[in-house]
């Protein structure tokens, strides 16, 4: 994590300090709910559960080296106490976000997302230090637990966006604002959240509603849906597709052994590409 003192993620989160926690004290780990990850320098995050109770596990994070836990009950440790954990958790990731450079990279779509950000992930790492979202953590815990990751070295924090209704992924984004939004599909994986395909496209669109005109929203030309949310931005669009035409686009499609094989068009050149 960005390194804060107490005094300042109390700030940022609108909690208050214990008495036992040192306002100077630097927090330079990332924040952790599991008590055996949580480790020095770090955070603990007390949630309560439906089976245990994170506050009973402070005292162990903090033997651990933790600095303070962020707590909504008392706990004999030093604490930031807030009124909700999830909402201190987001507030923090805010903040995280508002002091760091890296460039933001959103991804959302109703099939596909944890394999494109992993790729985006990979891609970006072989050009500056990436935080990526680990797995399909994207709902509202694991998304600001991501951004908390990003250290003053981040070049690229690569988000994978979910929701399981309208206004979801404008809450992620307004956490960690990206400044490139990638639209994948719109499918009827969502239907039992959503009730209908037009409003899984009204919840997708947010990502480029969200972006600003400086921003550059990635969109498949394939997908009419999706295609149609270039109307709907703000932000420069760029195209991907291999059946429509696109900005970016796969031609002389060869499945082959199932290790696909294509030409890769860009705007600044073609390329051969055999996926592994």
């Amino acid at each position: 994590m960005i390194p804060m003192s107490l005094a300042e993620i109390a700030a940022a989160v609108e909690g208050r300090l214990s008495e036992t926690a040192d306002p100077e004290a630097l927090v330079t780990g990332g924040i952790e709910h599991d008590s055996r990850k949580a480790g020095p320098g770090g955070l603990f995050l007390a949630l309560p559960g439906e089976k245990v109770d994170g506050h009973d596990f402070a005292p162990a994070a903090a033997a651990q080296g933790t600095v303070a836990a962020v707590a909504s009950r008392q706990i004999d440790s030093p604490a930031v106490y807030v009124e909700d954990g999830l909402r201190a958790l987001a507030d923090l990731a805010r903040e995280v976000a508002r002091r760091s450079p890296a460039t933001v990279v959103g991804v959302t779509g109703s099939n596909g997302k944890t394999s494109t950000k992993d790729i985006i992930g990979q891609l970006c790492a072989s050009l500056g230090p990436t935080v990526a979202t680990e797995g399909n953590f994207n709902n509202e815990l694991g998304h600001p637990y991501t951004v908390c990751r990003v250290e003053p070295d981040t070049r690229y924090l690569v988000l994978e966006l979910a929701a399981r209704g309208v206004g979801h992924i404008t809450e992620l984004c307004e956490i960690a604002p990206p400044s490139i939004g990638v639209v994948l599909n719109v499918g009827i994986s969502h239907l039992d959240g959503f009730g209908s395909i037009e409003t899984t496209a009204e919840a997708k669109s947010e990502l480029p509603r969200f972006l600003a005109p400086e921003g550059t929203a990635v969109l498949n030309a394939d997908d009419p849906r999706v295609a149609a949310m270039a109307d709907r931005t703000r932000a420069q669009v760029l195209t991907f597709g291999v059946t429509e035409p696109a900005d970016i686009a796969a031609v002389d499609l060869v499945p082959g052994d199932g290790r696909h094989r294509f030409t890769l068009r860009t705007p600044a050149g073609a390329a051969a590409v055999r996926l592994r």
